[in-house]
């Protein structure tokens, strides 16, 4: 491991006042864990950029599988890694509480490893294509791939939202593809194919396989939950279930349970014909058995006409 030495880093310097205002305690746990990964590894890079950059001949030809691994965690220099970990920290911020932490950092992971597969795939195609055999050296390092995959989870999950690229107003399910062309056209020296690996990839977990796959895969684990499944608002009491199972909740199996079948209009008459029984009947209930969850339906039911009589009486009374 080597340690980085020269002038100072501005943008370094720059990202960590960001960090500063933002507070450590306003982020998340997995995307502080990503800033300080990649602040460490800026510092204090494991080899030099041309051993750990990912590429089809050093990928694929090469089988230098770890460079999958050290490649998006090293950046070319300190504004680069300040333009990704400002972009990481705001999507994090967004992403990790709605996905929560043990899954994002799931997909943080995979995405890491799988851009870089896609990006060699595009290159190796263009070689093809373009019979161009040049596209196999193309070396990529940086953790913006994994943004541009963020960003189409994070207009998934956030529709119809409007992004402001160069000035122009998008809708956000096209920012990412208007960000891929403007940044290419402003900084040609960018990885194209590595931005659109992350696009790819994104869309890939949003409208894709890849989704059901990584749930598959972590099906076996506990701790890897479902981030489209709400949150369990009685799983903080499992241990006062544990001790009491007779006291367990329970939800009912269907919607059916809860409406006996009844159409909203027809539950709100069931409703309020119970509420005026209750009056008449002092409140008692029948047999001195506590009444089921859901709407409530007596034993014997009163006529329209027997109801108006009790209306009158009950207002005759006043």
């Amino acid at each position: 491991m080597q340690r980085r030495q020269g002038r100072v880093n501005a943008g370094l310097l720059l990202l960590l006042y960001q960090i500063s205002q933002v507070g450590l305690q306003n982020i998340p746990s997995v995307t502080l864990a990503v800033l300080v990964l990649n602040i460490f590894f800026f510092l204090n890079p494991v080899r030099p950029l041309h051993e750990v950059c990912i590429s089809v001949n050093e990928g694929f030809y090469r089988q230098n599988w770890q460079r999958l691994l050290l490649s998006p965690v090293h950046h070319a220099d300190d504004w680069h890694l300040y333009y990704n970990m400002i972009s990481m920290l705001w999507k994090g911020i967004m992403l990790e509480r709605k996905l929560r932490s043990v899954w994002f950092a799931y997909i943080i992971a995979v995405f890491s490893v799988l851009i870089g597969v896609v990006y060699m795939v595009l290159e190796f195609m263009l070689v093809k294509i373009l019979n161009d055999s040049s596209y196999e050296m193309n070396c990529a390092v940086g953790f913006s791939g994994v943004l541009f995959a963020l960003k189409v989870l994070n207009n998934h999950y956030n529709p119809g939202r409007v992004s402001s690229v160069l000035g122009l107003q998008v809708s956000s399910k096209y920012a990412c593809w208007v960000e891929l062309v403007a940044i290419h056209l402003i900084s040609p020296g960018t990885s194209f194919a590595g931005h659109l690996a992350g696009i790819l990839v994104g869309l890939m977990y949003t409208m894709g396989p890849l989704k059901k796959i990584m749930k598959a895969c972590a099906g076996a684990v506990t701790s890897f939950t479902d981030p489209d499944r709400p949150r369990d608002y009685y799983s903080g009491y499992s241990d006062y279930y544990y001790r009491y199972p007779e006291y367990q909740y329970t939800t009912p199996r269907n919607y059916y349970d809860y409406t006996g079948g009844l159409t909203e209009e027809e539950q709100l008459e069931r409703a309020v014909l119970n509420s005026l029984n209750e009056r008449d009947l002092g409140g008692t209930t029948y047999n001195n058995e506590r009444r089921p969850y859901g709407f409530w339906f007596p034993p014997e039911q009163n006529s329209e006409e027997e109801v108006r009589r009790q209306r009158l009486r009950r207002f005759d009374r006043r």
